[in-house]
């Protein structure tokens, strides 16, 4: 009579599970002490009992921490090339260099043509391409000049409005302020217009032309004056005029 089979699931009788456990993971580290000699493989066996006690087994001859590291480069790290790969990687690098320095000549070369260089290789179809890359290129360049002045014209104006708007308030604050001294004094106006009035310029007046008005000598030598004899008989004379010595 065969052996029966035996149902897979947890051992209720905590003795009987902790023998179970003890035979099953010594065969369990003896099996993989096995498979890593007979086929020459590297092995790592980690085991945490129900308590939290750690067994471990490494067939490698460097530690666990080695065995692990290589595990998560090989499930979470880019793998490791081989020959034919990098050689592939190799040749694909040194064709993109070769398309970027073709590419980068291409350009010098119409850079060159661009600034009336190299012209001789090029055929009547490329002079004709050329020129229309120009002549599109010089709009372009026209047009935003064009652009840059008006915006600058536009900017100058604001600027010109803005003064024009603070001369005329600086002219309104002026003649208000100038109403309300008028106001305080009335009699400045009057006095302003008297003093104008009277110190006008006379036509003929010059800088060294001085009209002396009413200028009356105050001594009179060998002249006798009626008035003054007069004056002297009845007193003091207050012109200070001096009778003539002549009888």
């Amino acid at each position: 009579m065969g052996r029966g089979r035996v149902e897979l699931k947890r051992i209720e009788n905590k003795i009987n599970r902790q023998v179970t456990f003890a035979k099953r993971r010594n065969g369990l580290l003896k099996k993989a002490y096995e498979l890593s000699v007979l086929c020459d493989a590297e092995v790592a066996l980690i085991i945490f009992s129900n308590r939290g006690k750690l067994y471990e087994f490494c067939s490698s001859s460097s530690s666990m921490l080695k065995t692990l590291d290589r595990y998560q480069k090989c499930n979470y790290g880019a793998p490791e090339p081989s020959v034919s790969t990098r050689e592939a990687l190799e040749l694909s690098s040194q064709q993109e260099y070769l398309k970027l320095k073709a590419r980068y000549e291409a350009l010098q070369r119409t850079q060159r043509n661009l600034l009336g260089e190299d012209l001789g290789p090029l055929s009547s179809k490329d002079l004709e391409t050329l020129e229309r890359q120009l002549d599109m290129s010089l709009k372009q360049i026209r047009s935003t000049r064009t652009q840059a002045m008006l915006d600058t014209l536009q900017d100058l104006q604001r600027k010109e409005h803005a003064l024009n708007e603070a001369n005329k308030s600086l002219k309104q604050r002026l003649f208000e302020g100038s109403q309300i001294s008028l106001q305080w004094n009335p009699n400045t106006a009057e006095e302003v217009h008297h003093h104008h009035q009277h110190h006008q310029p006379q036509p003929g007046d010059g800088p060294f032309f001085h009209p002396l008005h009413s200028c009356e000598p105050t001594l009179h030598i060998g002249y006798q004056n009626h008035d003054a004899i007069t004056a002297a008989a009845a007193g003091p004379s207050v012109n200070n005029y001096m009778s003539g010595w002549l009888p």
